[in-house]
């Protein structure tokens, strides 16, 4: 029996490390002393654990078409898994998350709002930031009212949509006015920038300061219109391990997801940029 815990034990440390010094001690005193317990309780802790349940993230509502497609490509690369989502502006799910909403990651529009979930002591380690996104102005289909700046929604019987100024949205579409000396007095502000968006697509409003991505998710409902000040208010999106994380793994492992190759295709495929 003890000749196969050697074997076994030689195998891993083989395919690990091959000719490590240290690594050949420790088997060859693994070889003198183990039982078949601790053979098997040795083999499941080298090994990567199989991720299982339910991961929550938390996310900026402008990541909901990227983290939804990123969700189904996590179910299928790890079976027995489910991605849950809370889509909603960037302040109010660091307030809930703050606020003990249990949770395994969080993907905020703004370092600015991610420092609240930091400041409290709730992320695990350091938030990287995995992504950028610039403002559009999003117009009805066709831009009936011809706006080609951003100037452009000051004008009067213009109806004007805008994210509240402690979204990330909002923010940002603040710090472009201020960029440019302009007022504007919207008709309304919204808690979420697909909030924004909507009451364009409804007819509700004329025009809305979004991001990019919004106005690409959705599609031939709106007409975007590029303004020169919005790369003055470029957002970085971070994300982050929460330290209460009820699941670990999988939320680690999402986290790698967003940050590979595979899912920087899909994230800037619907338009955001490259950190």
């Amino acid at each position: 029996m003890t000749r196969s815990v050697c074997r076994t034990h030689r195998i891993r440390r083989t395919a690990r490390v091959a000719g490590a010094g240290a690594a050949a001690l420790l088997a060859v005193s693994a070889c003198s002393s183990s039982s078949d317990t601790d053979s098997d309780s040795a083999g499941a802790s080298s090994s990567s654990p199989k991720l299982s349940g339910q991961v929550t993230v938390f996310a900026a509502a402008s990541l909901k078409e990227s983290f939804t497609t990123l969700g189904e490509t996590f179910e299928k690369q790890h079976p027995g898994t489910e991605v849950t989502f809370n889509f909603a502006g960037s302040d109010t799910l660091a307030a809930s998350i703050t606020g003990g909403a249990p949770a395994d990651v969080f993907a905020s529009a703004s370092p600015k709002t991610m420092a609240t979930v930091t400041d409290a002591g709730a992320a695990a380690g350091t938030p990287a930031t995995f992504v950028r996104n610039q403002l559009e102005i999003a117009t009805l289909p066709g831009n009936p009212d011809h706006v080609s700046s951003l100037k452009d929604l000051t004008g009067s019987g213009l109806k004007v949509v805008l994210c509240d100024k402690t979204v990330p949205c909002g923010a940002a579409a603040q710090k472009a006015l201020d960029a440019s000396g302009l007022e504007l007095t919207p008709v309304s502000y919204e808690q979420d920038v697909k909030a924004a968006l909507t009451k364009v697509e409804l007819k509700e409003a004329d025009a809305a300061v979004v991001y990019k991505t919004d106005v690409k998710a959705a599609g031939d409902k709106v007409t975007g219109v590029d303004f020169p000040e919005s790369a003055k208010a470029v957002n970085d999106y971070p994300i982050t391990l929460l330290k209460d994380a009820p699941n670990t793994d999988a939320a680690r492992a999402f986290i790698e997801l967003v940050k590979s190759a595979e899912g920087q295709r899909v994230l800037t495929g619907a338009g955001f940029r490259t950190p």
